[in-house]
């Protein structure tokens, strides 16, 4: 009889457990109940490259027993993640020349592999009788000119810097309350809200998607005026942003590790069918509260999303391109950053 009763009370216990998985849904079968990685990436073009993951993880049944916590930062604090002794991100999207000054030794953290390969853009100002540029006028179109830089002193304006030496452009760095020069171009930091008509820049250097963003915004009075990454040359633009992970991370739990780099792999195609309403929401939801989004979703149109330059290659596949990227850098700009070590890039 003890045995019977015991039987019986085994098999309740058990339609109890099965009727409380029922009731906590699919997402919650594995998910949240094992390792949760940290995932920073700033906005802009390096969180587009995150939707592909952000919306395979929504659907996804866990078997692997691990969750990504992402959140999409203001790129002026992005450094911050991957600083200091205890740093917080597992997975951190970051500029490249970042990431060879902090993390090139690879010490404590590996490169994965880049994630974006240009998205920079000229804008002019449309009330102003001037040309598009380009390869054969850039010398002369903008002598005795001002452009204004988006991260003067970031990838933005070290590869600018890249851009005019190729061509033979002199150039200076603004002078506070100093005159413009007029045998050459004036580089002047701006910050996003000073990309407006009234800043009175005749040119700007601008990331997509903020480029066509500030195009519809100051209904034409910015215009487009030519592409970084076709004066820089070459198919495969340059490595603008990388993906790096921490070596613990790496050692301790290679199938996270595949997991990121298979979305990442997979992000460029995701964003070629992408919904905006889709994208926009999907980042809406890590984006750090109260921070203004780098573009609307009326901006996320095929075109734009193309100039963004979401494109994943293994660390092994652009490791001689990101050393010499950035030895350009430093012949512009002495010390502006590191050339990683060889230890640095993530061989699997």
């Amino acid at each position: 009889m003890k045995k019977l009763f015991t039987g019986m009370m085994c098999v309740a216990m058990c339609g109890v457990a099965v009727l409380g998985a029922a009731a906590c849904g699919d997402d919650d079968r594995s998910r949240g109940h094992g390792t949760t990685f940290s995932l920073y990436a700033p906005d802009g073009a390096p969180a587009l490259a995150l939707a592909n993951l952000l919306d395979g993880e929504k659907s996804a049944v866990d078997g692997d027993n691990f969750d990504f916590d992402v959140h999409v930062v203001n790129a002026t604090t992005i450094q911050t993640y991957v600083a200091g002794e205890t740093p917080k991100a597992d997975f951190c999207i970051l500029p490249v020349n970042a990431a060879g000054m902090l993390l090139g030794t690879g010490a404590t953290y590996q490169m994965l592999g880049t994630v974006t390969n240009g998205n920079l853009y000229f804008l002019k100002d449309g009330t102003k009788e001037l040309p598009d540029l380009t390869a054969e006028n850039i010398a002369e179109a903008l002598q005795g000119k001002i452009m204004g830089v988006i991260q003067n002193e970031q990838v933005p304006g070290l590869t600018l810097r890249v851009v005019l030496q190729k061509y033979n452009v002199p150039y200076e760095d603004a002078a506070e309350g100093g005159p413009q020069a007029a045998d050459k171009l004036t580089l002047a930091p701006c910050t996003p809200e000073q990309v407006v008509p009234p800043t009175g820049y005749d040119y700007y250097l601008c990331p997509e998607p903020a480029a066509t963003t500030k195009i519809g915004a100051t209904q034409g009075k910015l215009a487009a005026a030519g592409s970084l990454q076709t004066l820089y040359g070459g198919e495969n633009g340059y490595p603008q942003a990388v993906l790096v992970a921490k070596n613990s991370v790496i050692s301790e739990n290679k199938a996270a590790v595949e997991k990121v780099v298979s979305y990442m792999q997979g992000a460029a195609q995701y964003l070629q069918t992408a919904e905006a309403a889709t994208l926009s929401e999907l980042l809406a939801e890590k984006r750090t509260a109260g921070m203004e989004a780098a573009f609307s979703e009326a901006q996320l149109n095929p075109t734009v999303l193309a100039n963004c330059s979401v494109r994943f290659t293994k660390a092994a596949d652009c490791k001689q391109a990101v050393k010499e990227f950035l030895t350009k850098f430093n012949e512009v700009k002495a010390g502006v950053t590191k050339v990683p070590e060889d230890g640095f890039f993530y061989a699997g």
